[in-house]
């Protein structure tokens, strides 16, 4: 019999990310790709949006494809020791015989939450995203954890909630492990040579003042080659297909705030509905208060990128919000032990008066 995870004191925090954590993360290169032109080159025709159909999207079973799960599976696993970067609770573990999946973990972690519904939310829309999904996770031979003990004769430890990482297919650039891309970098997008519109660069950037994306540093976004060959492709300096998309959204649907904290920045629906998303709406300029990791902050938006994302995100019905925050379990989220989370209505209506503040906008051109 399992006992399940139910309470991450930062004590028991500390000890496994002790355990789990290094600068490198789970598909980390360990030497550099490509030459500094040639990254130049990739960003200068890189893609950031896809067409899709916004309404046919089903959030509550999220992208498909290989390695997916549904809602609330239990997986098992079998824990490895490989070291992880990054503060929040995570590990990995191996689903037999060879399936490696990095988990996120935690009642009291707010990106077990965010994560689901950020990465569904751009995946929806268009725009490049990691798969992430909401699971249980069974892991034979886990570290012993506060409240996370297995029963006597049991080797498993059952971690509920949590959710498994897919990443986007695709072979990374860059010059140095975990190297990303800044936002200004989306500057460099140059249309003439094949890289992404002004308006869909524009939306993004408004995106992610929408979900107040605040650990924004370079190493949450990725720079990929999503070519067949793109690894041989990659390694030889080229590729037909670069992508830029954003690879960590779990400090999302809260405030951005200087410190990037968990309980400020990621699920709190009183900080999240209190940001505003202009902070000059004449100029139209994004509300995104910079934090210490950063490299957006208060980005300028014109008229083409603003009816870009406000034509996306009203195709986006009623039933698949509910579902969006339903699925990603937002009402488990709480950042404050005497009050109960905040219900899937309350977060629908957010997010409707959010959308609001930026279809009933006109920006300059």
């Amino acid at each position: 019999m399992l006992k399940p995870f139910t309470l991450v004191t930062a004590l028991s925090v500390a000890a496994l990310m002790t355990c789990c954590s290094s600068r490198g993360g789970l598909h980390s290169a360990t030497k550099p790709h490509v030459s500094a032109d040639a990254r130049r080159e990739a960003i200068r025709r890189a893609q950031v949006w896809e067409k899709t159909d916004v309404a046919a999207k089903d959030l509550t079973a999220g992208p498909d494809g290989h390695g997916a799960f549904k809602p609330e599976e239990t997986v098992n696993c079998r824990y490895d020791r490989k070291q992880l970067s990054g503060n929040s609770p995570k590990f990995t573990c191996v689903i037999p015989p060879a399936d490696e999946v990095k988990v996120k973990f935690g009642r009291d972690n707010g990106e077990v939450y965010a994560e689901v519904a950020a990465t569904r939310l751009f995946w929806a829309l268009g725009f490049p995203a990691d798969r992430m999904y909401p699971v249980k996770v069974s892991c034979d031979g886990c570290p012993p954890i506060m409240a996370a003990t297995p029963e006597k004769g049991a080797t498993a430890v059952l971690f509920d909630p949590a959710a498994i990482e897919r990443k986007f297919k695709g072979h990374v650039i860059e010059t140095a492990p975990d190297s990303g891309w800044a936002w200004s970098e989306l500057d460099e997008v140059q249309e003439a040579a094949g890289g992404a519109p002004q308006a869909q660069r524009d939306a993004l950037k408004l995106l992610a003042v929408f979900v107040q994306h605040t650990d924004n540093k370079a190493a949450q976004q990725r720079l990929i080659c999503v070519d067949e060959h793109a690894e041989d492709h990659v390694e030889k300096g080229r590729c037909a297909h670069p992508v830029m998309m954003v690879n960590d959204l779990g400090q999302t649907f809260g405030r951005s705030n200087l410190f990037n904290r968990d309980a400020v920045g990621s699920v709190n629906l009183q900080q999240w509905s209190a940001a505003p998303i202009w902070s000059d709406p004449k100029a139209c300029i994004g509300e995104l208060p910079p934090s210490q990791t950063g490299s957006l902050q208060n980005p300028q938006i014109r008229e083409a990128g603003r009816k870009f994302l406000s034509d996306l995100l009203m195709q986006l019905t009623d039933g698949q919000l509910r579902d969006l925050f339903a699925v990603a379990r937002f009402e488990h989220r709480t950042t404050n032990p005497n009050r109960p989370g905040a219900t899937v209505d309350e977060w629908v209506a957010a997010f409707k008066k959010k959308r609001g503040e930026i279809a009933s906008l006109t920006c300059p051109s």
